[in-house]
């Protein structure tokens, strides 16, 4: 049996989801152990789809389709006085040869140095690698390339002539000017990383998902990209389809129409991922499996594991007799069978603790890495190639209020094998030549972290890996192991504050406080790690001092230069929240759900009394954001953000300086508190110096050369211990740093305290 995974468009488009990385390692894994023979492969049509229209051949089709109700269009709009309208639309479509010649440049710039495959003539990709730099000064500089109204406005904004350094976000504009184009005139549904997005939340039909289908860009675009990749396949094949996000629900199914229509009784057809997981766990709607075959939840080991096992050497649709499986659905003679059963529990877990994601059918090079904000920490979601992986299935805390707690994506709590999960990592960087990794995790375990940021200081005759991911702003966050990970490779951290203030910390059980959010981010930022905040307005019970309060707060946080970027969340009541299973619970009585619609076809999100209150206050929330983060207007009144009355914040205007001169404090009394446990030396090489002013060390860090006095007879055994407990310098072993106490007899106490946060740091 083959087995071909397949991510449907679209995601962010800089790196490929993990979804299809974890799948194929168990489906060889699996495959392998048991001895049954077929192929298993995996493609990611985000990025084909990417490519099947921003081509030179693909946008010539798009304005043949599209030039005719352009113009209609811009003739209705100059009726209605909207002149820019009429203008941009025009000048695309009179535009079109350019934009045709300049796309391949443009796409090029933003693949980055090595360039992409060259689109041939049928718009096929060739093995021939084009590369844009070359055009970069003409690109930016030239009356005779293409431009749309984001080009114009950044341009404008410049203040200067545009530079060569200019073109890749002008490349990452031009290509949200087509899009732009793509929506208004081919096909409403798109979006650059998105796909009929809103077809496919809780207040949708599953009639209106059926009718998205036949949307322009899935009908001209994606189905010849089907046709050209599936060409190969052949049968009896399982299909697994990953849906992370609304988006990409639509593509998913007319995927799964393309491969039943073309492979018949030999494809069985299978969805998963995250929005499966959380909008479908109770789907009632017969219609889906007139597409797909079977619906497996959460991690998706069990259930393949579990079909493989009942159907043995028969065909895979055998087992779809009407038993009962693990994490499964499917239909029978008309009724949806549901899952049952925990056998394969202890299995998963297993499985999650030592698959490595397998990333070898991925070509990274042909991933745009879109530079669409000029915000160093927001840049990483869409620069960078990265290869996005876990250090821990679902949440180590699982209590936030506000969190789909009840489902096992969050609760089911599952470390994997770091030192297992870094050496294959290792093999895949070599294999592919991406050592970016993103840890996609609820929340990186702290103790994870530290062990992968010493693995990677192993590495003097290989590149290191960089990384980032998110994170909880708690205690355990502090200098020491800020700098340990900083100097492992860590490039940032992303983290949920929620609502800054007390009380809002309490409402939605965050499980800290501010005073160790701030410890927090300023252990990050002075190991020189980004920091990034995701903030909530609209909880259900929260009052306007509340979220005055919490946004003051925020403007602290950035005035402090403690935040790199933020994000601000509306609250959504979903119905695998802790609050929602509360409010069943009878706690919460002035909490009010509304009826779902009736004919929904997914089931999350629920509406409640009140929530659309909340609404006026996103555009004063993400304008004064947007203005921070470019560090403006900071000082500013925060009720000054807001057309409309609101009440005076009771935060002191001191309150995160305070909060800092505590953590401080705090900081300082740690470095001399203690010498017990064990200690890395992250200083450089540690040198003698003895003159006139006695024996003193020599050593550099974080750009400065620092000096400690020291006793001659001992200085340079001191020095010598102190190069060995770096972790550089550790044995393959792991064994790394050197006992404290030991340390501290042979510097002496006051130059051992001299050290701490100038080098010598205490791991966890």
């Amino acid at each position: 049996m083959n087995t071909v995974i397949i991510q449907p468009p679209l995601v962010q488009l800089n790196t490929p989801y993990p979804a299809g990385a974890y799948l194929a390692s168990f489906f060889r894994r699996t495959y392998r152990e048991r001895g049954i023979s077929g192929s298993v492969v995996w493609y990611d049509f985000s990025e084909g789809l990417f490519h099947e229209i921003f081509c030179s051949s693909g946008l010539r089709r798009l304005f043949e389709s599209s030039s005719g109700t352009a113009l209609k269009m811009a003739a209705e709009a100059e009726i209605q006085g909207d002149e820019n309208t009429a203008f941009q639309l025009r000048r695309y479509v009179s535009e079109q040869d350019i934009w045709c010649g300049w796309i391949d440049t443009i796409v090029a710039v933003v693949c980055g140095a090595a360039g992409c495959g060259m689109p041939g003539e049928s718009g096929a990709e060739t093995s021939t690698r084009f590369s844009g730099h070359e055009f970069v000064h003409e690109f930016v500089r030239s009356a005779h390339v293409p431009r749309g109204m984001r080009m114009e406005q950044y341009l404008s904004g410049l203040g200067r002539e545009p530079a060569a350094d200019d073109a890749e976000v002008l490349a990452s504009l031009a290509l949200a000017d087509i899009a732009d184009y793509i929506t208004a005139v081919f096909d409403s549904n798109f979006a650059l990383i998105r796909y009929a997005e809103s077809i496919a939340a809780s207040t949708a039909a599953f009639s209106d998902v059926e009718r998205a289908l036949e949307s322009p860009v899935l009908t001209d675009f994606y189905a010849p990209l089907l046709e050209k990749k599936l060409a190969g396949v052949k049968g009896p094949v399982l299909f697994c389809i990953s849906v992370p996000f609304p988006g990409t629900f639509a593509a998913a199914l007319f995927t799964a129409r393309y491969v039943k229509k073309q492979f018949g009784e030999d494809a069985a057809v299978a969805i998963g991922g995250g929005y499966v997981n959380t909008e479908l766990r109770a789907v009632h709607e017969k219609g889906l499996f007139r597409y797909v075959d079977f619906i497996s939840y959460d991690r998706g080991y069990g259930s393949f594991l579990a079909l493989l096992d009942a159907a043995g050497d028969a065909p895979l649709k055998s087992v779809f007799n009407g038993s009962s499986y693990y994490k499964m659905k499917y239909l029978y003679k008309g009724k949806i069978v549901n899952p049952s059963g925990n056998e394969y529990v202890s299995a998963e877990n297993k499985l999650t603790h030592e698959i490595i994601p397998d990333y070898s059918d991925i070509d990274f090079s042909q991933y745009p890495h879109l530079a669409d904000t000029s915000n160093p920490m927001q840049r990483i979601w869409s620069d960078g190639t990265w290869m996005k992986v876990y250090l821990a299935y679902g949440c180590y805390w699982h209590r936030c209020a506000f969190c789909d707690t009840t489902l096992e994506y969050v609760r089911g709590y599952c470390m994997t094998d770091v030192r297992l999960l870094y050496s294959g990592l290792r093999e895949q960087a070599r294999k592919t030549g991406v050592y970016g990794l993103h840890f996609v995790d609820e929340a990186c375990p702290p103790a994870a972290l530290e062990q992968v940021a010493l693995l990677n200081c192993m590495q003097n005759s290989s590149p290191r890996f960089t990384f980032w991911g998110n994170i909880r702003f708690e205690k355990t966050f502090t200098r020491d192991l800020a700098d340990l990970l900083s100097y492992g490779g860590m490039t940032g951290v992303s983290a949920g504050i929620e609502i800054a203030t007390g009380s809002g910390l309490t409402a939605v059980n965050k499980g800290t406080d501010m005073k160790h959010i701030v410890s927090a981010c300023c252990a990050f930022k002075e190991a020189g790690i980004l920091v990034h905040s995701y903030m909530i307005y609209g909880f259900w019970n929260q009052s306007e001092q509340d979220l005055i309060d919490s946004m003051e707060t925020l403007r602290q946080l950035f005035a402090a230069g403690l935040l790199d970027s933020a994000f601000w969340h509306k609250f959504t009541l979903t119905r695998h929240s802790t609050v929602h299973r509360e409010w069943e619970e009878g706690k919460h009585p002035d909490l009010h759900p509304l009826p779902g619609v009736p004919d929904a076809f997914a089931e999350n999100d629920v509406r409640f009394e009140g929530e659309k209150k909340s609404g006026r206050y996103a555009a004063g929330l993400n304008a004064s954001l947007e203005s921070w983060m470019n560090g403006e207007k900071i000082s500013a009144l925060v009720t000054s953000w807001f057309s409309f009355r609101m009440p005076e914040p009771a935060v002191k205007k001191g309150f995160v300086d305070s909060l800092i001169a505590e953590y401080e404090k705090t900081r300082d009394k740690s470095f001399c508190d203690t010498d017990a446990g064990r200690y890395v030396w992250l200083g450089g090489k540690v040198i003698v110096l003895t003159g006139s002013s006695g024996t003193q060390l020599c050593w550099s860090y974080m750009g400065d050369l620092l000096y400690a006095g020291i006793g001659r007879t001992t200085a340079q055994e001191a020095a010598d211990a102190l190069n060995k407990a770096h972790p550089d310098s550790a044995m393959p072993s792991g064994d790394f740093g050197t006992d404290g106490g030991a340390l501290s007899v042979l510097l002496g106490r006051k130059t051992f305290f001299e050290l701490r946060g100038k080098g010598l740091c205490r791991l966890l």
